[in-house]
């Protein structure tokens, strides 16, 4: 396994170098667009013609972002595998800043979460390439700390998102978020491009299809934001009137933009050097097994739709839930037969035959599983005890965990070198159990006790711990021509654990909930015959607590599992000098 268990590299450049650093800059900066957009939402949902009190109907503007990110991860990272790390990780960064422009300029619903889909696609397909790319340059017994690197920037991102997002809304409106997201994705595509030496030495640029790209931005511009001045203007406010209906795309600008859009597509699959080489890329995507790339896309776009769409807080997943997961189910039956059945599929025979390869994949769905309960009920946590009324202040909790996990990130990789995987994992995982336990003992007042910090501190650093490992282990027992692959399914997993857990914890938080209600007296009973009065709403805090209580134990059983099936199932995996030796000299 050559590419996968190390063997001999060309030395690591400056430029190489410099070139996984943007890499990683790009995977943070789109981590901190999953965390922006709650500060934003409000706004968000006023601009969609969504009122405040319906936030169920705004979890689309969510769920979108998740169903780009996790859903194409496999297609992505195989592509990366047979393309290339670098034009994946160009386009994606273009695809990033594409569905930014469309949610920046996004008028309703629909649009907007068409842009947070693409958003999502551009942001997910980064991690597997960065990864990947880490493994190119790297040999295995020394990927530790440039994956710990990486995962501890991605894990940055989610602290500087919020922080971002308050920023930017101090000074502008929502949509300057997203304009910022844009410049940034087309600098960092650029940067990338020119500094791998990919672009072509005097190659003449296609005019044409530039030009073209210029007059159908501007004219999908105009179509979505309908300038007031423009629009009111006696002359200029007729190629705002629609040919029919009331539909902004069938006025004379939306047509317009509609058509130049086709041509430009037409001159990217006709032209001798295009702007956008279309023919390249859906060979790549046929390559890459299209169907079965689909197959999968639906059965994960199933469980998201199932979970994510969900109230963490009052239901176990969606209205349509169990619809959504029997669909999920058909499709990942239809897709095993594909595996079976195809000469060329998304995963390739053989691909994850290694334990520690498939056992990655197992720790990190675990991992997920336990994350989640930090993510979402800290929050929630803090929101029913100290802070009932600000929403803000109960999600700063959280900043002391997320900022310990990138510092246990760099430790972990740097530990990984020297140390099992196996067993940097177990450790990290046990350390974010015992964060757990402490949390699973907080009470009404405990969140303004100093005492506090410890659990959110030595939890955020365990979970940091664990992510540098899990990944080396997969990388040092694959090929390098799976990695962009094998990559993408571990951080699908780790969010399909995400998903399936708070599911299942919240289920046992709220069988918690209600057996504290049973036992306590009526309303009337403790409010002299009102129908609300402190002592009954303290009664509610006390049951909710009872609730955060079970979901932290919950979690902490799960981080155990994690540790336990790291240490059976990474056994061998060659993350270190002496274990790559020795692996290399038994295969001859």
């Amino acid at each position: 396994m050559s590419g996968g268990v190390g063997g001999s590299r060309a030395p690591v450049t400056h430029q190489s170098r410099l070139l996984l650093g943007l890499a990683a800059v790009a995977v943070a900066f789109a981590a901190a667009d999953t965390y922006v957009v709650v500060l934003a939402l409000p706004e968000m949902m006023r601009a969609a013609g969504v009122p405040l009190d319906e936030l169920q109907r705004a979890a689309p503007i969510i769920s979108g972002f998740l169903l780009g990110y996790v859903a194409m991860l496999p297609l992505i990272g195989r592509i990366a595998d047979l393309r290339g790390r670098v034009p994946v990780l160009v386009m994606a960064l273009v695809l990033f800043a594409i569905g930014s422009a469309v949610t920046a300029l996004a008028y309703d619903l629909p649009s907007m979460v068409t842009g947070r889909f693409l958003q999502g696609v551009g942001g997910g397909g980064l991690v597997p390439a960065t990864l990947a790319l880490v493994a190119d340059l790297y040999p295995a017994e020394r990927r530790g700390v440039p994956l710990g690197v990486v995962s501890a920037v991605q894990e940055i991102g989610s602290v500087i998102g919020p922080l971002f997002g308050a920023v930017v809304l101090a000074v502008a409106d929502w949509r300057m978020i997203f304009a910022i997201n844009l410049a940034v994705g087309l600098v960092l595509a650029a940067a990338i491009r020119g500094l791998s030496g990919t672009v072509p030495v005097r190659r003449v640029p296609d005019l044409l299809g530039l030009l073209l790209l210029v007059v159908a931005g501007g004219a999908t511009a105009l179509t979505m934001l309908q300038p007031t001045a423009l629009k009111q203007d006696i002359t200029l406010g007729s190629m705002f009137v629609p040919y029919a209906g009331d539909g902004r795309w069938f006025t004379p600008v939306g047509l317009t933009a509609v058509g130049v859009w086709a041509a430009l597509f037409v001159r990217c699959l006709l032209a001798a050097r295009p702007l956008v080489d279309l023919k390249g890329w859906w060979a790549s995507l046929r390559e890459a097994d299209l169907v079965g790339a689909a197959l999968l896309a639906l059965s994960l776009s199933g469980v998201i739709l199932a979970f994510a769409t969900a109230d963490p807080r009052v239901e176990v997943f969606s209205d349509r839930g169990i619809y959504y997961l029997i669909g999920s189910l058909i499709a990942a039956i239809a897709f095993a037969v594909h595996l079976r059945r195809s000469s060329a599929p998304l995963v390739p025979r053989g691909a994850l035959a290694m334990r520690p390869a498939w056992g990655s994949l197992l720790v990190s769905f675990f991992i997920g599983a336990a994350l989640i309960a930090a993510l979402i009920d800290i929050p929630i946590f803090a929101r029913t005890t100290v802070y009932p009324d600000s929403q803000l202040l109960a999600a700063l909790v959280l900043v002391r965990f997320l900022i310990a996990l990138p510092v246990g990130a760099v430790i972990g990789g740097y530990l990984t070198r020297s140390l099992p995987a196996g067993v940097v994992t177990a450790v990290g995982m046990l350390l974010a159990a015992v964060g757990f336990v402490l949390m699973s003992r907080w009470g009404l007042t405990s969140l303004e006790d100093a005492s506090s910090s410890v659990a959110l501190v030595v939890g955020g650093f365990g979970f940091g711990l664990a992510l540098a490992p899990v990944n080396a282990a997969v990388l040092s027992t694959t090929e390098s021509a799976v990695h962009g692959l094998t990559s993408a399914f571990v951080v699908v997993a780790r969010m399909v654990g995400m998903l399936v857990g708070i599911s299942a914890l919240t289920t046992l938080g709220l069988s918690r909930y209600y057996s504290e209600q049973d036992g306590m007296p009526s309303v009337r009973e403790v409010c002299d015959g009102k129908s609300r009065c402190a002592e009954f709403t303290h009664l509610l805090k006390v049951a909710g607590i009872a609730q955060e209580q079970t979901v932290f134990t919950g979690a902490a059983i799960c981080a155990v599992v994690a540790a336990v099936l790291a240490v059976v199932l990474f056994r061998g995996a060659p993350t270190r000098g002496l274990e790559t030796r020795d692996l290399l000299r038994a295969r001859g």
